[in-house]
């Protein structure tokens, strides 16, 4: 037998993979990060643009739909619902672990898989867009204002919906895809 040749104690040596094809297989994942990114920063650079900040309510916030959809302009140091109000430096921190943790873990999370893939695109995405307006701003730009009668939902923005979006899809996945 040949020096090189495998012998059964020794499986045969396995070509590493290309860095190329290994981003590809997460193509779906960064596609969808990417848009998520550019629309949330793109809607938000509109609103530091058009809207003062900190236009809450009449004559500068837009009506969309009267009595149910605005566009205001308010900076959130906080996390969802204002938790963590003024923790920036913080959850810019956790927002930072989050992505790298998603990194280092795609394996066990299952990232090759397509409905994964979609729903990690969005909440990488999100979190990225959020991060970027806590390092650039020191708070979270929010701007889509909906009102349900007497009831007025927390003020939020694109990266919070890719969150919870990517959130549930990757919640109903795995309830049907448990391994």
């Amino acid at each position: 037998m040949p020096p090189d040749a495998p012998t059964p104690e020794t499986p045969p040596a396995v070509a590493p993979v290309p860095l190329h094809r290994r981003w590809f297989a997460y193509r779906v994942l960064l596609a969808l990060f990417l848009a998520v990114v550019a629309l949330d920063q793109a809607s938000k650079a509109w609103i530091n643009a058009h809207v003062p900040l900190g236009t809450y309510g009449p004559p500068f916030r837009i009506t969309v739909i009267k009595g149910f959809l605005y566009i205001v302009h308010v900076g959130n140091t906080g996390a969802a619902w204002s938790m963590l109000t003024g923790r920036s430096v913080l959850l810019a921190s956790l927002a930072a672990a989050t992505l790298l943790g998603i990194f280092f873990w795609r394996r066990a999370l299952g990232l090759r898989d397509r409905t994964a893939q979609v729903s990690f695109g969005l909440l990488c995405g999100g979190i990225m867009g959020n991060l970027t307006d806590r390092l650039s701003y020191g708070h979270v730009i929010d701007f889509l204002d909906f009102h349900f009668g007497n009831y007025v939902y927390p003020t939020f923005n694109i990266a919070d919906s890719a969150i919870c979006v990517g959130v549930l899809l990757y919640l109903v996945h795995s309830l049907r895809q448990p391994e």
